[in-house]
Protein backbone atom coordinates (compact mmCIF):
# COMPACT_ATOMS: atom_id res chain seq x y z
CA UNK A 1 0.00 0.00 0.00
CA UNK A 2 1.72 3.11 -0.94
CA UNK A 3 -1.31 5.73 0.59
CA UNK A 4 -2.05 6.10 4.31
CA UNK A 5 -4.44 8.17 6.47
CA UNK A 6 -3.75 9.24 9.87
CA UNK A 7 -5.34 11.77 11.80
CA UNK A 8 -3.93 14.40 13.83
CA UNK A 9 -4.83 18.14 15.22
CA UNK A 10 -4.19 21.26 15.02
CA UNK A 11 -3.82 24.23 17.40
CA UNK A 12 -6.20 27.40 17.22
CA UNK A 13 -6.44 29.15 20.71
CA UNK A 14 -8.17 26.79 22.77
CA UNK A 15 -9.85 24.80 20.23
CA UNK A 16 -8.26 21.73 18.04
CA UNK A 17 -9.69 21.49 14.85
CA UNK A 18 -8.96 18.17 13.22
CA UNK A 19 -6.00 17.57 10.69
CA UNK A 20 -5.88 14.73 8.06
CA UNK A 21 -2.76 13.42 7.45
CA UNK A 22 -2.24 11.89 4.35
CA UNK A 23 0.82 9.98 2.98
CA UNK A 24 1.75 8.91 -0.72
CA UNK A 25 4.84 6.95 -1.85
CA UNK A 26 5.42 7.29 -5.50
CA UNK A 27 7.98 6.21 -7.62
CA UNK A 28 10.93 8.60 -9.11
CA UNK A 29 13.52 9.80 -7.54
CA UNK A 30 13.57 10.25 -3.68
CA UNK A 31 12.07 13.60 -2.29
CA UNK A 32 10.12 14.51 0.65
CA UNK A 33 7.82 17.13 0.53
CA UNK A 34 5.18 18.23 3.10
CA UNK A 35 2.34 20.77 1.81
CA UNK A 36 -1.02 22.32 3.38
CA UNK A 37 0.13 25.48 4.48
CA UNK A 38 3.24 24.84 7.02
CA UNK A 39 5.29 27.19 8.34
CA UNK A 40 9.36 26.10 8.89
CA UNK A 41 8.97 23.97 12.41
CA UNK A 42 6.22 21.64 9.93
CA UNK A 43 8.33 22.01 7.32
CA UNK A 44 11.74 20.69 9.62
CA UNK A 45 10.02 17.62 10.55
CA UNK A 46 11.31 16.03 7.29
CA UNK A 47 14.49 16.07 9.21
CA UNK A 48 13.14 14.44 12.19
CA UNK A 49 10.80 12.08 10.81
CA UNK A 50 14.15 10.34 8.98
CA UNK A 51 15.94 10.77 11.54
CA UNK A 52 13.17 9.04 14.04
CA UNK A 53 12.78 6.51 11.95
CA UNK A 54 16.17 5.42 10.88
CA UNK A 55 17.27 5.28 15.00
CA UNK A 56 14.62 3.28 15.36
CA UNK A 57 15.40 0.77 13.16
CA UNK A 58 13.12 1.31 10.53
CA UNK A 59 13.53 1.63 6.64
CA UNK A 60 13.27 5.20 5.61
CA UNK A 61 11.42 4.61 2.16
CA UNK A 62 13.93 5.97 -0.78
CA UNK A 63 11.21 6.98 -2.99
CA UNK A 64 8.81 10.08 -3.81
CA UNK A 65 7.50 11.04 -0.35
CA UNK A 66 4.41 13.56 -0.62
CA UNK A 67 2.50 14.60 3.14
CA UNK A 68 -0.59 16.55 2.66
CA UNK A 69 -2.06 18.07 6.00
CA UNK A 70 -5.67 18.95 5.14
CA UNK A 71 -7.47 20.86 5.36
CA UNK A 72 -4.83 22.91 3.18
CA UNK A 73 -6.19 26.66 4.57
CA UNK A 74 -5.50 25.91 7.85
CA UNK A 75 -2.46 27.20 9.17
CA UNK A 76 -0.20 24.22 10.38
CA UNK A 77 2.55 25.05 13.07
CA UNK A 78 5.12 23.51 15.41
CA UNK A 79 5.64 20.27 15.92
CA UNK A 80 3.11 18.47 16.76
CA UNK A 81 2.92 16.48 13.73
CA UNK A 82 5.61 14.59 13.43
CA UNK A 83 4.57 11.64 15.03
CA UNK A 84 1.27 11.25 12.53
CA UNK A 85 3.84 11.62 9.59
CA UNK A 86 6.76 9.10 11.03
CA UNK A 87 2.95 6.58 11.64
CA UNK A 88 1.47 7.63 8.25
CA UNK A 89 5.07 6.71 6.22
CA UNK A 90 5.51 3.60 7.98
CA UNK A 91 1.47 2.73 6.85
CA UNK A 92 2.33 3.86 3.33
CA UNK A 93 5.13 1.96 3.09
CA UNK A 94 3.32 -1.47 4.57
CA UNK A 95 5.70 -1.51 7.98
CA UNK A 96 3.04 -0.95 10.32
CA UNK A 97 -0.41 -2.33 10.05
CA UNK A 98 -3.22 0.79 8.67
CA UNK A 99 -6.29 -0.77 9.92
CA UNK A 100 -6.36 0.41 12.98
CA UNK A 101 -5.25 4.25 12.52
CA UNK A 102 -8.92 5.06 11.33
CA UNK A 103 -9.54 4.92 15.46
CA UNK A 104 -6.37 6.75 16.48
CA UNK A 105 -5.14 10.54 16.26
CA UNK A 106 -1.57 11.20 16.95
CA UNK A 107 0.71 14.29 18.13
CA UNK A 108 4.07 14.57 19.56
CA UNK A 109 7.03 16.06 18.56
CA UNK A 110 10.17 13.91 17.56
CA UNK A 111 13.56 13.87 18.53
CA UNK A 112 16.26 12.49 16.29
CA UNK A 113 16.28 9.24 18.45
CA UNK A 114 12.84 8.57 17.56
CA UNK A 115 12.04 9.57 21.32
CA UNK A 116 8.61 11.64 21.91
CA UNK A 117 8.28 15.40 23.27
CA UNK A 118 5.22 17.40 24.75
CA UNK A 119 3.44 19.31 22.31
CA UNK A 120 1.13 22.35 23.65
CA UNK A 121 -1.95 22.36 23.59
CA UNK A 122 -2.20 18.77 24.21
CA UNK A 123 -5.65 18.99 26.17
CA UNK A 124 -7.50 20.46 23.76
CA UNK A 125 -6.82 17.96 21.21
CA UNK A 126 -7.50 15.13 24.11
CA UNK A 127 -10.71 16.91 24.43
CA UNK A 128 -11.72 16.98 21.01
CA UNK A 129 -10.34 13.77 20.01
CA UNK A 130 -12.39 12.07 22.51
CA UNK A 131 -15.54 13.94 21.35
CA UNK A 132 -14.94 12.52 17.57
CA UNK A 133 -14.55 9.02 19.46
CA UNK A 134 -11.01 7.89 18.60
CA UNK A 135 -8.57 7.44 20.86
CA UNK A 136 -5.81 9.93 21.74
CA UNK A 137 -1.79 9.08 21.24
CA UNK A 138 0.17 11.68 23.05
CA UNK A 139 3.55 12.33 24.64
CA UNK A 140 4.43 10.87 27.89
CA UNK A 141 5.09 14.69 29.38
CA UNK A 142 1.42 15.48 28.07
CA UNK A 143 -0.34 12.68 30.76
CA UNK A 144 -0.89 15.47 33.14
CA UNK A 145 -3.01 16.83 30.90
CA UNK A 146 -4.74 15.09 28.48
CA UNK A 147 -5.64 12.71 31.86
CA UNK A 148 -8.07 15.46 32.31
CA UNK A 149 -10.32 15.02 29.25
CA UNK A 150 -12.63 11.96 29.20
CA UNK A 151 -11.87 9.41 26.45
CA UNK A 152 -8.94 7.18 27.92
CA UNK A 153 -6.24 9.34 25.82
CA UNK A 154 -2.92 6.97 26.00
CA UNK A 155 0.72 7.79 26.22
CA UNK A 156 3.95 6.72 24.73
CA UNK A 157 7.38 7.53 25.66
CA UNK A 158 8.89 6.77 21.86
CA UNK A 159 7.75 6.24 18.53
CA UNK A 160 8.58 2.37 18.57
CA UNK A 161 6.52 2.10 21.76
CA UNK A 162 3.73 3.43 19.55
CA UNK A 163 4.49 1.25 16.94
CA UNK A 164 4.40 -1.90 19.29
CA UNK A 165 0.83 -1.34 20.12
CA UNK A 166 0.14 -0.95 16.41
CA UNK A 167 1.75 -4.04 15.73
CA UNK A 168 -0.88 -5.80 18.99
CA UNK A 169 2.76 -6.93 20.96
CA UNK A 170 2.41 -4.55 23.78
CA UNK A 171 -0.12 -2.42 25.21
CA UNK A 172 0.46 1.56 26.12
CA UNK A 173 -0.99 2.89 29.37
CA UNK A 174 -3.90 5.26 29.62
CA UNK A 175 -2.34 8.48 30.72
CA UNK A 176 -3.34 9.56 34.35
CA UNK A 177 -2.65 12.57 36.29
CA UNK A 178 0.30 12.54 38.69
CA UNK A 179 -1.06 12.88 42.10
CA UNK A 180 -2.26 16.69 43.37
CA UNK A 181 -0.03 18.64 44.92
CA UNK A 182 -1.22 20.41 48.07
CA UNK A 183 -3.59 23.44 48.06
CA UNK A 184 -0.58 26.52 47.71
CA UNK A 185 -0.39 28.60 51.14
CA UNK A 186 -2.12 30.97 50.59
CA UNK A 187 -1.23 34.95 52.77
CA UNK A 188 -3.69 35.00 55.36
CA UNK A 189 -5.96 37.76 55.65
CA UNK A 190 -5.36 37.82 59.26
CA UNK A 191 -2.33 39.03 58.48
CA UNK A 192 -3.78 42.67 57.63
CA UNK A 193 -4.42 45.12 60.46
CA UNK A 194 -7.45 47.44 60.47
CA UNK A 195 -8.58 48.41 56.96
CA UNK A 196 -12.17 47.48 57.82
CA UNK A 197 -13.48 49.26 55.07
CA UNK A 198 -11.29 47.39 52.88
CA UNK A 199 -11.45 44.05 54.28
CA UNK A 200 -15.32 43.96 54.12
CA UNK A 201 -15.07 45.44 50.18
CA UNK A 202 -12.84 42.63 49.18
CA UNK A 203 -15.17 39.79 51.27
CA UNK A 204 -18.02 41.36 48.92
CA UNK A 205 -15.99 41.44 45.72
CA UNK A 206 -15.52 37.66 46.41
CA UNK A 207 -18.70 36.76 47.22
CA UNK A 208 -19.88 38.31 44.11
CA UNK A 209 -17.09 37.70 41.63
CA UNK A 210 -16.93 41.87 41.63
CA UNK A 211 -14.55 43.96 39.90
CA UNK A 212 -12.49 45.84 42.47
CA UNK A 213 -10.17 48.62 42.68
CA UNK A 214 -8.47 49.81 45.58
CA UNK A 215 -6.99 53.58 45.81
CA UNK A 216 -4.76 55.23 48.27
CA UNK A 217 -1.77 56.52 49.91
CA UNK A 218 1.67 54.49 49.35
CA UNK A 219 2.23 51.48 51.77
CA UNK A 220 -1.80 51.28 52.81
CA UNK A 221 -1.80 47.65 51.92
CA UNK A 222 -3.41 47.68 48.83
CA UNK A 223 -0.99 45.07 47.10
CA UNK A 224 -1.29 43.05 50.59
CA UNK A 225 -5.14 42.76 50.36
CA UNK A 226 -4.94 42.05 46.59
CA UNK A 227 -2.79 39.23 47.33
CA UNK A 228 -5.20 37.66 49.82
CA UNK A 229 -8.04 37.60 47.57
CA UNK A 230 -7.32 34.08 46.25
CA UNK A 231 -7.28 32.94 49.59
CA UNK A 232 -11.01 33.93 49.85
CA UNK A 233 -12.45 32.48 46.75
CA UNK A 234 -14.06 28.96 46.27
CA UNK A 235 -11.71 26.11 44.73
CA UNK A 236 -11.98 25.56 41.05
CA UNK A 237 -15.21 23.63 40.17
CA UNK A 238 -13.68 20.31 37.60
CA UNK A 239 -15.53 22.40 34.62
CA UNK A 240 -13.68 25.67 35.64
CA UNK A 241 -10.39 23.41 36.16
CA UNK A 242 -10.55 22.26 32.39
CA UNK A 243 -11.14 25.74 31.00
CA UNK A 244 -8.26 26.89 33.06
CA UNK A 245 -6.20 23.80 31.52
CA UNK A 246 -6.84 24.38 27.97
CA UNK A 247 -5.77 27.97 28.15
CA UNK A 248 -2.04 26.81 29.95
CA UNK A 249 -2.25 23.57 27.98
CA UNK A 250 -2.55 25.97 24.58
CA UNK A 251 0.79 28.08 25.85
CA UNK A 252 2.56 25.65 26.45
CA UNK A 253 2.37 26.51 30.64
CA UNK A 254 1.99 23.86 33.21
CA UNK A 255 -1.33 23.13 34.63
CA UNK A 256 -2.55 25.50 36.97
CA UNK A 257 -4.00 23.96 40.00
CA UNK A 258 -5.69 26.67 41.71
CA UNK A 259 -7.42 30.08 40.82
CA UNK A 260 -4.96 32.08 38.89
CA UNK A 261 -3.40 34.85 40.26
CA UNK A 262 -1.43 36.94 37.57
CA UNK A 263 0.29 40.32 38.72
CA UNK A 264 1.58 41.53 35.44
CA UNK A 265 4.00 44.59 35.57
CA UNK A 266 2.56 48.28 34.51
CA UNK A 267 5.46 48.00 31.80
CA UNK A 268 3.60 45.47 30.33
CA UNK A 269 2.68 45.84 26.37
CA UNK A 270 -0.63 45.69 25.07
CA UNK A 271 -0.07 42.21 23.08
CA UNK A 272 1.45 40.59 26.56
CA UNK A 273 -1.70 41.67 28.74
CA UNK A 274 -4.88 40.59 26.41
CA UNK A 275 -2.78 38.21 23.72
CA UNK A 276 -1.39 38.30 20.11
CA UNK A 277 1.34 37.88 18.10
CA UNK A 278 2.19 36.85 14.72
CA UNK A 279 1.32 33.26 15.97
CA UNK A 280 -1.44 34.19 18.91
CA UNK A 281 -0.79 33.64 22.21
CA UNK A 282 -2.65 34.32 24.98
CA UNK A 283 -2.39 37.19 27.17
CA UNK A 284 -2.41 37.90 30.56
CA UNK A 285 -5.87 38.03 30.86
CA UNK A 286 -6.49 34.25 29.27
CA UNK A 287 -3.98 32.99 31.65
CA UNK A 288 -6.53 34.39 34.33
CA UNK A 289 -9.32 33.17 33.02
CA UNK A 290 -11.72 32.33 36.37
CA UNK A 291 -9.03 33.75 38.44
CA UNK A 292 -7.29 36.55 39.21
CA UNK A 293 -5.46 39.71 37.56
CA UNK A 294 -4.48 42.22 39.25
CA UNK A 295 -3.14 45.30 38.07
CA UNK A 296 -1.14 47.06 40.74
CA UNK A 297 -0.05 51.03 40.06
CA UNK A 298 -3.10 50.78 37.61
CA UNK A 299 -2.94 54.26 35.77
CA UNK A 300 1.29 53.06 34.83
CA UNK A 301 -0.32 50.93 32.60
CA UNK A 302 -0.42 52.11 29.03
CA UNK A 303 -3.46 53.61 28.21
CA UNK A 304 -4.14 51.78 25.08
CA UNK A 305 -3.53 48.30 26.94
CA UNK A 306 -5.89 49.13 29.78
CA UNK A 307 -8.14 50.56 27.10
CA UNK A 308 -8.39 46.39 25.34
CA UNK A 309 -9.69 45.37 28.65
CA UNK A 310 -13.22 46.99 28.59
CA UNK A 311 -14.86 44.48 26.08
CA UNK A 312 -13.55 41.40 27.53
CA UNK A 313 -14.68 42.55 30.97
CA UNK A 314 -17.80 42.43 29.41
CA UNK A 315 -17.89 39.60 26.86
CA UNK A 316 -15.43 37.20 28.72
CA UNK A 317 -13.36 36.08 25.97
CA UNK A 318 -10.91 38.21 23.73
CA UNK A 319 -10.50 37.60 20.13
CA UNK A 320 -7.61 38.14 18.26
CA UNK A 321 -7.73 38.55 14.31
CA UNK A 322 -4.61 37.78 12.10
CA UNK A 323 -4.75 37.73 7.99
CA UNK A 324 -4.64 34.06 7.85
CA UNK A 325 -6.88 33.08 11.17
CA UNK A 326 -9.03 34.43 13.94
CA UNK A 327 -8.35 33.09 17.39
CA UNK A 328 -10.87 33.15 20.18
CA UNK A 329 -9.34 33.23 24.01
CA UNK A 330 -11.40 32.55 26.97
CA UNK A 331 -10.83 35.71 29.29
CA UNK A 332 -13.69 35.51 32.41
CA UNK A 333 -11.43 37.33 34.88
CA UNK A 334 -11.81 38.84 38.10
CA UNK A 335 -10.43 42.49 38.05
CA UNK A 336 -8.40 43.97 40.84
CA UNK A 337 -6.68 47.29 40.29
CA UNK A 338 -4.58 49.26 42.98
CA UNK A 339 -3.71 52.96 42.55
CA UNK A 340 -2.45 56.39 44.48
CA UNK A 341 -5.18 59.39 44.70
CA UNK A 342 -2.96 61.45 43.06
CA UNK A 343 0.64 61.49 40.90
CA UNK A 344 2.49 61.80 44.16
CA UNK A 345 0.05 59.71 46.46
CA UNK A 346 -0.41 61.75 49.61
CA UNK A 347 -3.82 63.85 48.16
CA UNK A 348 -5.29 65.70 51.24
CA UNK A 349 -1.62 65.77 53.25
CA UNK A 350 0.25 68.82 53.52
CA UNK A 351 3.00 67.12 51.42
CA UNK A 352 1.14 66.91 48.76
CA UNK A 353 1.35 69.96 45.66
CA UNK A 354 -0.76 68.23 42.84
CA UNK A 355 -2.65 70.86 41.25
CA UNK A 356 -6.65 69.84 40.31
CA UNK A 357 -5.16 69.68 36.77
CA UNK A 358 -2.66 67.01 37.83
CA UNK A 359 -4.78 64.95 39.47
CA UNK A 360 -7.18 64.99 36.70
CA UNK A 361 -4.65 63.97 34.24
CA UNK A 362 -3.42 61.07 36.44
CA UNK A 363 -6.38 59.70 37.24
CA UNK A 364 -7.90 60.23 33.50
CA UNK A 365 -5.31 57.50 32.61
CA UNK A 366 -8.76 55.59 33.48
CA UNK A 367 -11.58 56.41 30.91
CA UNK A 368 -14.89 56.69 32.05
CA UNK A 369 -16.29 53.52 30.30
CA UNK A 370 -13.44 51.60 32.17
CA UNK A 371 -14.26 53.08 35.35
CA UNK A 372 -18.11 51.94 34.77
CA UNK A 373 -16.83 48.08 34.45
CA UNK A 374 -15.45 48.30 37.94
CA UNK A 375 -18.00 47.47 40.37
CA UNK A 376 -16.43 49.17 43.79
CA UNK A 377 -13.81 51.69 44.11
CA UNK A 378 -12.48 51.20 47.38
CA UNK A 379 -10.30 53.81 49.60
CA UNK A 380 -7.57 52.47 51.52
CA UNK A 381 -6.80 55.02 54.17
CA UNK A 382 -3.65 55.93 55.81
CA UNK A 383 -3.09 54.54 59.39
CA UNK A 384 -0.75 56.21 62.16
CA UNK A 385 1.71 53.84 64.02
CA UNK A 386 -0.73 54.04 66.87
CA UNK A 387 -3.40 52.68 64.76
CA UNK A 388 -1.52 50.07 63.41
CA UNK A 389 -0.25 48.84 66.93
CA UNK A 390 -3.76 48.69 68.66
CA UNK A 391 -5.32 47.21 65.69
CA UNK A 392 -6.28 43.78 66.60
CA UNK A 393 -5.44 40.97 64.35
CA UNK A 394 -8.65 40.66 61.53
CA UNK A 395 -10.67 37.68 60.65
CA UNK A 396 -8.67 34.84 58.91
CA UNK A 397 -9.24 33.73 55.35
CA UNK A 398 -11.12 30.61 56.25
CA UNK A 399 -13.53 32.24 58.02
CA UNK A 400 -14.03 34.84 55.15
CA UNK A 401 -14.15 32.14 52.66
CA UNK A 402 -16.54 30.33 54.37
CA UNK A 403 -18.84 33.64 54.40
CA UNK A 404 -17.69 33.71 50.76
CA UNK A 405 -18.82 30.02 49.92
CA UNK A 406 -22.26 30.63 51.46
CA UNK A 407 -23.26 33.40 49.47
CA UNK A 408 -21.89 31.86 46.35
CA UNK A 409 -24.32 28.93 47.12
CA UNK A 410 -27.00 31.24 47.23
CA UNK A 411 -26.58 32.98 44.04
CA UNK A 412 -26.02 29.52 42.32
CA UNK A 413 -29.32 28.17 43.47
CA UNK A 414 -31.05 30.69 43.04
CA UNK A 415 -30.11 32.10 39.42
CA UNK A 416 -27.44 29.85 38.34
CA UNK A 417 -24.22 32.32 37.97
CA UNK A 418 -22.71 34.71 40.15
CA UNK A 419 -23.93 37.72 40.85
CA UNK A 420 -21.78 39.75 38.26
CA UNK A 421 -22.99 37.87 35.94
CA UNK A 422 -26.50 39.23 36.14
CA UNK A 423 -28.25 40.70 32.43
CA UNK A 424 -30.71 41.66 31.18
CA UNK A 425 -34.30 39.51 32.67
CA UNK A 426 -32.39 37.77 35.27
CA UNK A 427 -30.84 41.15 36.79
CA UNK A 428 -34.43 42.82 36.43
CA UNK A 429 -35.45 39.72 38.35
CA UNK A 430 -33.04 38.99 41.23
CA UNK A 431 -32.34 42.37 41.99
CA UNK A 432 -35.71 43.84 42.31
CA UNK A 433 -36.34 47.02 44.60
CA UNK A 434 -39.02 48.26 46.25
CA UNK A 435 -40.19 51.33 46.45
CA UNK A 436 -37.90 53.07 48.99
CA UNK A 437 -34.77 51.60 47.51
CA UNK A 438 -35.82 52.68 44.03
CA UNK A 439 -36.20 56.57 45.27
CA UNK A 440 -33.05 56.14 47.18
CA UNK A 441 -31.23 55.03 43.87
CA UNK A 442 -32.83 57.31 41.41
CA UNK A 443 -31.56 60.06 43.78
CA UNK A 444 -27.98 58.75 43.84
CA UNK A 445 -27.66 58.04 40.06
CA UNK A 446 -28.86 61.53 39.42
CA UNK A 447 -26.71 63.06 41.85
CA UNK A 448 -23.69 61.43 41.16
CA UNK A 449 -24.27 61.35 37.27
CA UNK A 450 -24.00 57.69 37.12
CA UNK A 451 -24.29 55.83 33.51
CA UNK A 452 -26.52 53.07 33.13
CA UNK A 453 -23.82 50.50 33.30
CA UNK A 454 -22.96 51.43 36.81
CA UNK A 455 -26.80 51.27 37.31
CA UNK A 456 -26.90 47.60 36.80
CA UNK A 457 -23.31 47.07 38.92
CA UNK A 458 -24.38 48.73 41.75
CA UNK A 459 -27.91 46.45 41.65
CA UNK A 460 -25.59 43.38 41.45
CA UNK A 461 -23.23 44.58 44.64
CA UNK A 462 -26.52 45.48 46.52
CA UNK A 463 -27.48 42.23 45.46
CA UNK A 464 -24.30 40.42 46.97
CA UNK A 465 -24.30 42.37 50.39
CA UNK A 466 -28.11 41.38 50.31
CA UNK A 467 -26.32 37.34 50.24
CA UNK A 468 -24.33 37.50 52.62
CA UNK A 469 -26.39 39.52 55.01
CA UNK A 470 -28.45 36.12 54.15
CA UNK A 471 -31.30 38.84 52.96
CA UNK A 472 -34.26 37.37 50.16
CA UNK A 473 -34.80 41.33 48.98
CA UNK A 474 -32.59 44.21 48.98
CA UNK A 475 -33.08 46.69 51.47
CA UNK A 476 -31.80 50.61 51.58
CA UNK A 477 -28.77 49.52 53.75
CA UNK A 478 -27.54 47.49 50.73
CA UNK A 479 -28.46 50.07 48.32
CA UNK A 480 -26.52 52.72 50.45
CA UNK A 481 -23.85 50.46 50.98
CA UNK A 482 -23.34 49.44 47.29
CA UNK A 483 -23.43 53.00 46.26
CA UNK A 484 -20.31 54.25 48.78
CA UNK A 485 -17.93 52.12 46.65
CA UNK A 486 -18.58 53.96 43.37
CA UNK A 487 -15.96 56.61 44.96
CA UNK A 488 -14.07 57.59 42.18
CA UNK A 489 -17.59 58.94 40.59
CA UNK A 490 -17.21 62.16 42.61
CA UNK A 491 -14.72 64.45 41.42
CA UNK A 492 -11.28 64.68 43.19
CA UNK A 493 -10.73 67.04 46.04
CA UNK A 494 -7.34 68.90 45.70
CA UNK A 495 -4.91 69.56 48.52
CA UNK A 496 -5.70 72.34 50.94
CA UNK A 497 -8.99 72.88 49.08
Amino acid sequence: MSLSVTHARAQLGVSAPPVTVETHLANGLPAFNIVGLPEAAVRESRDRVRSALINSHFDFPQRRITVNLAPADLPKEGGRYDLAIAIGILAASGQVPAEALEQLEFIGELALTGGLRPASGALPAAIACAAAGRTLIAPRDCADDVALAAGGAQVAGSLLEVCAQLHGREQLNIAEASVAHAPDHYPDLADVRGQLRARRALEVAAAGNHNLLFYGPPGTGKTMLASRLPGILPPLTREEMLDVAAVYSSAGLPRQRQRPFRAPHHSASPTSLVGGGSNPRPGEISLAHRGVLFLDEMPEFPRQALELLREPLENGEVRISRARAQVTYPARFQLVGAMNPCPCGYLGESRCRCTPDQIDRYRNKLSGPLLDRIDMQVEVAAMNAAELQDAPAGEPSETVRRRVLAARERQLARQGMVNAQLAGGALEQHCALGQQERAMLRASVEQLGLSARSYHRVLRVARTLADLAQLEHIGTAQVAEALAYRNLDRRPVAAGA
